[in-house]
């Protein structure tokens, strides 16, 4: 009988978000495909357009940096700037969020993030709806020029609604391949859902991915939109030199983790399972004893002690470290500032880059940039990012493998410095915050103008 009951409450909260959220979609979707564009008021000489930004939740992962350093970009080169937001916490964000840097406004945060501890998806796309809906209304008073939308395309229809000059749409990677789809039930339920984002991000004038690997990605995954010809234009996630620089001025001579002697090996990334961390325990593990007593492996990244899967996830690579009897050589250092990392990764000997087939990787990019050489797995981004055998090594998963490439930086000082020059050379002249703004700002500019890039 539990079962059974279990079954009716998850069929009935599946029809529910279907009845809800499929029809309006529906609805919106044909009206923004019919309706005509508003023009926008003419900008005065010199100046930009008025630019909104829609994210779901802006805390501090790398979509969000993304989305900031392109707010502060567009802001820089002129244009009116505002995002719009369903949930900001002041306590978990990027600096620029909350010290007035950019206009952020919140809008929707009432709304759950779940449902019975399921459904984050359809959660996640009413709450994106209702900030979107938000938009419409302010636009009636003063319109938007173009809108730039980060990963939920769903609520492009309605956007449409808003009629700016043109909407841009920023894929880090498709949605519905992030979600495991492990029964009828939850298969019943993406399928809407996968099928509307096809469709709405087709709706988009523009479409920029993190990476080519991503590209490939779009293109396997969205078919109906590769037979019409939409073909996303790269836009590589920046990294802000001068906020880099910034932090490295603060960073400390030292380091109370690490003994003299000692070198360290540096893996940054969130607690996360798909970040596949405890490849670099593993690799610890590999080194030779002699080695490994001289060396002191940090975990440092986001973390996060209201998202269950943060804490079971640290609990794990304690017990994976204990197990392999490397407890005593591994530190973990959760919500780390940015003087903070800069701070590992001046004393770091490497960096360890652990995902696999990651969509880009801003990491590697902020490694380089700090002299530091990086071992990742040859797949994903890291293999745009990273020059193997001159900024650092790309290797299989394979915990040996890691381990012989890690000794030879361990015991080569001068590799080490040939790498980091490398990379720092690299990090500036193709990953910089200013080649990133020029290029959206141009992308912008010419929306702005209505030329989009289904006209170019």
């Amino acid at each position: 009988m539990g079962l059974l009951s279990l079954f009716s409450t998850a069929a009935a909260w599946v029809f529910v978000a279907l009845t809800l959220l499929v029809p309006p979609a529906l609805i919106v979707l044909v009206l923004g495909l019919i309706l005509p564009r508003q023009a926008p008021p003419q900008r005065a000489q010199g100046k930009r357009g008025r630019v909104a930004f829609v994210h779901p939740d802006l805390g501090i992962g790398g979509a969000e940096r993304l989305v900031v350093d392109a707010a502060v970009a567009l802001q820089n080169a002129g244009h009116e700037v505002t995002i719009f937001t369903a949930r900001h916490e002041t306590g978990h964000c990027f600096e620029e969020t909350r010290n007035g840097t950019l206009r952020v406004q919140v809008k929707g945060n009432f709304l759950p993030r779940r449902v019975l501890g399921r459904f984050y998806a359809a959660c996640a796309y009413l709450r994106m709806c209702w900030v979107s809906g938000v938009i419409v209304l302010l636009s009636l008073r003063v319109p938007f020029h173009v809108i730039i939308v980060d990963q939920v395309s769903i609520c492009l229809p309605i956007l449409r609604l808003a009629r700016p000059r043109a909407i841009l749409f920023y894929c880090h990677y498709p949605d519905y391949l992030l979600t495991t789809k492990s029964s009828v039930l939850k298969s019943l339920y993406r399928a809407p859902l996968d099928f509307l984002e096809e469709v709405t991000t087709g709706l988009a004038d523009q479409i920029f991915v993190n990476s080519r690997f991503t590209a490939g990605v779009f293109a396997g995954a969205f078919p109906l939109l590769s037979r019409v010809g939409v073909i996303p234009d790269v836009l590589y996630p920046p990294l802000d030199l001068q906020s880099q620089d910034d932090a490295a001025s603060k960073a400390a001579d030292t380091l109370d983790v690490l003994a003299d002697g000692e070198q360290l090996l540096l893996s940054i990334n969130r607690f996360e399972r798909k970040k596949n961390v405890g490849l670099a325990i593993r690799t610890l593990a590999r080194l030779p004893e002699g080695t490994r007593r001289k060396t002191r492996l940090v975990l440092a990244g986001g973390y996060d002690d209201r998202l269950p899967e943060n804490v079971e996830h640290a609990s794990e690579l304690e017990d994976l470290a204990t197990s392999l009897g490397v407890a005593d050589r591994v530190v973990q250092k959760r919500s780390v500032s940015l003087v903070e990392k800069a701070t590992l990764l001046r004393h770091a000997a490497c960096l360890l880059y652990t995902p696999d087939r990651e969509h880009f990787g801003i990491v590697p990019v902020e490694a380089m940039y700090a002299q530091v050489p990086v071992v990742a797995v040859n797949t994903g981004g890291p293999l745009e990012s990273i020059v193997d055998g001159e900024t650092g090594f790309l290797r299989p998963q394979d915990p040996e493998a890691w381990a012989e490439a890690v000794e030879r930086l361990l015991e080569d000082p001068a590799l080490r410095k040939r790498f980091g020059e490398a990379g720092r050379e690299r990090a500036s002249s193709c990953f910089s915050l200013q080649a990133f703004g020029k290029t959206l700002d141009a992308a912008v500019r010419k929306n702005e103008e209505g030329l989009s890039s289904k006209d170019r």
